[in-house]
């Protein structure tokens, strides 16, 4: 069986699938990976089921050795990547020879994938392999570690997928029962607001920063807690928005200003720290509607998928590329030609 052997691993590097469902009156959140839409697009570039394990870095590096020959995919975050010190293509799966050293390094912030085929092979625990560091579930990936890598038939590398949700324009939410706790106004404040991210924020959660004065809702902080789920708002003591991400806990008592719809909830985690953030809200029949596009735009995500090296044969436009350079008319030279 193939391994990974971990030769450097900073913090936040895991071990991560579609996490654990069902245990939310247990007081244990779902977990798993944090952008589920990378997990998705990792599976659909290995031709392999979602319920596959993979390893997230959380805005930090990793370098592993592979003892056999592997396929991978590269998802979320782009990061600079080397194979025996070639670079390799973000958002593409890719095959590796037996003995490579993989480095992953410099992200922009944000969550990021290394996918294997056939996924890491590791023991579930409550029906996941994944670590939830908030509820003390497995632990961070360290420099040492062997992973073994499930027995795979090979399949198809050399793939790309171009179809990335843009991060640009608002993130749209939908009302929250909360939402009527706050005015008018600072529902109108909010929407007009740019935020951008803090750095303060882990797998539980994302801090917003703005410029001026925080938000507050007409009851104050007096509210009984209930249930949340990621992509919650909620607006903290200091009247600074937190984003709920994938280990939030499963109750919490401050108000809830929105939630982001899950189909955008990529695009956040996506978007570059110092990049502005916007929201607006939308009716909870539209965010259904979006829901269900998205549903269908995942469901044909393989129709996306290109070779990262062009057949000739199969590019209709091959003549409108300059091939060959340096070609000229053969009549625009300067003196005698020959």
């Amino acid at each position: 069986m193939a391994q990974i052997i971990v030769k450097k691993a900073g913090p936040g590097v895991t071990l991560q699938d579609e996490g654990r469902a069902g245990y939310l009156a247990q007081g244990l959140s779902r977990g798993g990976a944090v952008d589920r839409l990378a997990l998705c697009e990792g599976a659909v570039l290995l031709g392999q089921s979602t319920d596959m394990a993979a390893i997230e870095i959380a805005a930090s590096f990793l370098t592993i050795e592979i003892t056999a020959a592997v396929r991978i995919a590269l998802t979320g975050v782009p990061m600079r990547a080397r194979c025996n010190g070639d670079a390799l293509v973000w958002q593409a799966s890719h095959a590796l020879p037996a003995g490579s050293t993989l480095e992953l390094s410099a992200s922009a912030g944000g969550y990021s994938y290394l996918h294997l085929g056939g996924g890491v092979a590791a023991d579930d625990v409550l029906g996941a392999k994944s670590a939830h560091l908030a509820a003390g579930i497995g632990q961070m990936i360290a420099a040492g570690d062997r992973l073994a890598i499930s027995d795979h038939d090979a399949g198809r590398a050399g793939l790309a997928l171009a179809a990335e949700p843009s991060t640009k324009g608002a993130i749209r939410l939908v009302a929250t029962p909360q939402t009527p706790l706050f005015a008018d106004a600072e529902l109108a404040r909010f929407t007009a607001t740019t935020f951008r991210k803090d750095s303060r924020g882990n797998r539980m959660g994302q801090r917003l920063v703005l410029d001026g004065g925080g938000f507050g809702a007409k009851a104050g902080l007096a509210i009984l807690s209930e249930t949340v789920v990621p992509g919650d708002i909620q607006i903290t003591g200091d009247g600074a928005p937190f984003v709920l991400l994938c280990e939030c806990q499963t109750t919490g008592g401050y108000p809830r200003i929105g939630t982001i719809l899950p189909c955008d909830l990529p695009r956040f985690l996506r978007t570059p720290a110092n990049e502005a953030i916007t929201f607006a809200f939308v009716s909870l029949e539209e965010g259904v509607k979006l829901e269900l596009a998205e549903l269908v735009r995942r469901d044909g995500l393989r129709g996306h998928l290109r070779p990262l090296i062009r057949d000739p044969h199969t590019i209709p436009d091959l003549l409108a590329y300059q091939l060959i350079s340096g070609v000229t008319r053969g009549d625009d030279l300067d003196g005698d030609p020959s």
